[in-house]
């Protein structure tokens, strides 16, 4: 677990390699502003109304 293993930070490094333990970050340009994203609003879910039960007949 060193400079020639191809798993580790050390390892990519001295490979001269990107992967997900050492990943290639892109440089954002001079002057340049990150992109803005407006919240995606969800769609309203509309609740089923509520049954109404019938009334209990009365037996004399």
């Amino acid at each position: 677990m060193g400079r020639g293993d191809r798993k580790t930070k050390k390892g990519k490094i001295a490979i001269r390699s990107y992967g997900n333990t050492r990943p290639h970050a892109v440089k954002a340009e001079a002057g340049a502003r990150p992109a803005v994203t407006k919240p995606v609003a969800k769609p309203a879910v509309k609740k089923a109304a509520p049954v109404k039960k019938a009334a209990a007949k009365k037996t004399a």
